[in-house]
């Protein structure tokens, strides 16, 4: 241990008083040892240091700090050197903001569309999102201080994310769901992950030893820090066990007197806590150092001007038809869609970055040389159709020779805590585009959004651009590639389904009581669609130019691929080219092919560059069950290079001789796998796969209600009560939806209806104790008076507790 001696010098209290927060986002402090607290703050794209003080409960606002493009964004753009970029920027405001720990990014899997925090993770790749992710962390970690990576792992669905039991294939886990972590450790060399709220295949993750010491620990060899998510520890005995330290927020001391007492009761090991406490320190220690330099305030306007650069580089180019983009000189636009006024520039929910500057369409035309001949909003942000305002941008787009016409999502439906309903425009928005088409067809729509979405209306639009959510700079980014003073290089970082009942978790999305199934396995995005042969409106990968590339020369050697890239086009550009690879051999079942590396060039007009992508220690693997570790397969690998995973320019193949594992399945047993016709897998074939029995996806509606149910099963708690309690959070979230108050309406849902009942002790920083939820849980079981004393006195108790000179 590093910090042995001060250790040492610590009560067992002490320690215990290490191992959660000192308030809602700062660490407890021992000054006798010149231990100082170090500041937790969100920041996945932008720093998030509440205002108000550290023991506020709630998402308040933040200090101002850069807005930069969410993680969905840049990943758009390919480029590690640009999100390092980030990185570096990010933690240059986290000195200037003392913050020690900043709390991202998120590396989750895009495992379906409708996640409502999409818009805050890269991509449905492992690989793609463990580089990305990678280099955010050096960019932040290079000023000293800690990113924090999460969330530790398979939280893929925003609804009961609190309760839900993800149910996963070991070679999933492995492949799909871990690798980007595991590239964040062991690349990026994070300081602190966060383990997320949900349980893996029976068990908090928090306190699953598989996942925190079997593999992290273990095989990762990984020595920094594990933070719970917030109000995220259900036992915190099993968690601190399983190697998650710090438990945030505080719980008022509950928590630590439960850790003392397991020691003194013999039922945990002062040495775990002692390493827990190593560990911690270590983070306090080695994020204060950052601040032994002179502090000097950042630059406004050049972070500002960074953000835009990451915005103009990772915003999509969809389509084109007649190279209506770049407008051409003289045209005259007319510009339509309440989001080219109010930008929609960032998600919702813990992300929420008060920027220090804004840019919006309307404010930058005069710089961009596009001529504007007015604005119509066309609809209304939220849904209402107004028929006026239709009327209205009608007429104005039949004066224009261009219609720009800015669509999107709003903030309430891409939200932390809520998962979305479906994949559409709202209809209100496409109702305005048919009638702007019928007067004039030339339309180039510009949708703001974090995650993808179904375009059935496609055929209305000459021209379409994915800015995504683009920051604080994003509006005038977006501008400077429709004039064609920026030339775009984005791709996408998923895949765009024709529509949401192609995707292959469509039947297993959301869990909607105790569990949910990832039956579709290692097949998610466009390892499915491949494998699978299903028709999809945009690939991953895909991207448009303003000029053009050709591919040619491939050269392939046991440790990479080598080939030629040219601009055959008439402007300068960057071109993400694509490695993947496919497997030859059927004796295990796998995608079609998988991405195993990637790197954009930018070429001038006419010029050719020799490219080479590198294999590495990911290009072959998979990961065996029966072994229990990676493999090698002996066979023929096709080595792919492509502008996307349909659009395969260039092949290869070579032999690889393998570890000569023995295979890990029977494959009469699995036939939905090995066609990868996985949409529709049946419970039998799902539960061979795994190796045990599914468990009940079921709440258990005869059992009394306890900590780990949640709110919103009251609506068959056995008290009436319990039912009251359950429609008065309904009648809420509905009337505050009715009166415009949708943000507040989506925090009910999200802090209220699918919160566990120990979530109201962990979330409260010691206002409620666990005794005290037992009386609430009394009430809501149908004894009303006996749980309402119990929660009075207990009540009494901890005030007395807290203040013995004052009762």
């Amino acid at each position: 241990m590093k910090y042995k001696d001060i250790i040492a010098e610590m009560t067992l209290e002490e320690k215990a008083s290490l191992m959660s927060g000192k308030d809602y986002w700062q660490t407890q402090d021992i000054e006798r040892l010149g231990i100082k607290s170090i500041f937790l703050a969100d920041g996945p794209h932008g720093i998030r240091r509440q205002a108000v003080a550290a023991d506020k409960l709630g998402l308040n606002e933040g200090v101002p700090a850069t807005c930069y493009p969410t993680a969905a964004t840049v990943a758009n753009s390919w480029n590690v050197e640009l999100g390092e970029k980030v990185g570096e920027y990010l933690g240059e405001e986290a000195i200037e903001q003392n913050v020690n720990v900043l709390l991202g990014p998120g590396i989750n899997m895009k495992r379906n569309p409708l996640c409502g925090r999409n818009f805050e993770y890269f991509s449905e790749d492992p690989y793609l999102t463990g580089k990305m992710a990678a280099g955010y962390i050096r960019g932040i970690q290079s000023f000293g201080v800690s990113a924090c990576v999460k969330h530790f792992a398979v939280n893929n669905q925003e609804e009961k994310r609190m309760t839900i039991d993800t149910i996963v294939d070991e070679r999933a886990l492995r492949e799909i769901y871990l690798t980007a972590f595991e590239i964040a450790v062991k690349e990026g060399n994070t300081k602190a992950i966060m383990s997320s709220y949900n349980k893996l295949n029976g068990t908090y993750t928090n306190e699953n030893t598989h996942l925190m010491q079997d593999i992290l620990r273990g095989e990762w060899q990984y020595d920094g820090t594990v933070i719970t998510d917030w109000g995220g520890s259900n036992d915190r005995i099993e968690g601190l066990e399983a190697g998650n330290e710090l438990e945030m927020p505080t719980t008022g001391g509950e928590t630590d007197q439960e850790i003392v007492a397991a020691i003194c009761n013999g039922d945990l090991s002062e040495d775990i806590l002692d390493k827990s406490v190593d560990r911690l320190l270590d983070l306090i220690f080695t994020t204060q150092n950052a601040y032994k330099k002179p502090k000097i305030d950042f630059d406004i306007e050049k972070h500002h001007r960074v953000s835009q650069k990451v915005a103009e580089e990772s915003i999509v180019l969809l389509k084109n038809d007649q190279e209506i983009l770049p407008l051409k000189f003289g045209k005259k636009v007319a510009v339509i869609g309440d989001f080219a006024k109010d930008a929609r520039y960032q998600g919702a929910g813990s992300s929420i970055v008060n920027p220090t500057i804004l840019d919006h369409t309307m404010d930058c035309f005069e710089e961009s040389g596009i001529i504007n001949i007015g604005y119509e909003p066309g609809f209304e942000r939220y849904g209402k159709k107004d028929p006026k305002k239709i009327e209205n941008a009608c007429e104005l787009a039949k004066q224009a020779d261009v219609v720009l016409l800015y669509i999107g999502l709003d903030e309430v439906t891409e939200a932390e805590g809520l998962d979305r309903k479906d994949m559409k425009i709202p209809e209100n928005q496409i109702e305005l585009l048919e009638a702007l088409h019928a007067v004039n067809p030339n339309i180039v729509g510009i949708i703001s959004c974090g995650s993808a979405v179904e375009m059935p209306w496609i055929d209305k639009v000459q021209g379409l651009l994915h800015g995504y959510l683009g920051g604080q700079a994003g509006a005038r980014a977006i501008l400077r590639v429709l004039s064609g003073d920026v030339n775009p290089s984005g791709k996408l970082a998923e895949s765009y389904p024709l529509k949401y009942e192609d995707t292959p978790s469509y039947q297993h999305f959301p869990g909607k009581e105790a569990t949910v199934e990832y039956r579709e396995s290692i097949y998610i995005g466009y390892r499915y669609y491949d494998s699978a042969d299903v028709d999809v409106l945009f690939p991953f990968g895909f991207g448009l130019s303003y000029t053009t590339f050709e591919y040619s020369d491939i050269s392939v050697d046991k440790n990479g691929v080598s080939f030629k890239l040219t601009n055959s086009g008439s402007k300068a550009g960057m071109e993400v080219a694509q490695l993947y690879v496919g497997c030859k051999s059927g004796n295990i079942f796998r995608a079609k092919k998988e991405l195993k590396g990637f790197i954009k060039v930018f070429i001038n007009a006419g010029e050719t560059k020799t490219v080479r992508i590198p294999f590495n220690d990911n290009t072959f693997r998979y990961f065996n069950v029966k072994t229990n570790q990676w493999e090698i397969e002996k066979a023929e690998y096709q080595i792919m290079i492509g502008a996307s995973s349909a659009d395969i320019k260039l092949q290869e193949e070579v032999f690889m001789e393998g570890t000569n594992a023995p295979l890990p399945y029977v494959k009469e047993l699995l036939p939905s796998y090995y066609k990868g016709q996985v949409n529709q897998v049946p419970s039998d074939e799902f539960e061979h796969l795994i190796g045990e029995k599914l468990p009940d996806p079921n709440w258990d509606r005869d059992k009394p209600l306890g900590y780990n149910d949640m709110i919103a099963q009251c609506h068959y708690a056995k008290g009436v009560f319990g039912r009251l309690l359950y429609k008065s959070v309904l009648f809420s979230h509905w009337f505050l939806r009715k009166i415009g108050k949708r943000s507040t309406a989506n925090l009910i849902m999200m802090s209220i209806y699918n919160m566990p009942f120990r979530g109201i002790a962990r979330m409260t920083g010691g206002m409620v104790n666990m005794p005290m939820v037992d009386g609430i849980l009394m009430m809501v079981n149908g004894r009303f008076f006996k749980g309402f004393f119990h929660l009075l006195k207990e009540k009494f108790k901890l005030a007395k507790a807290k203040n013995p000179k004052t009762l």
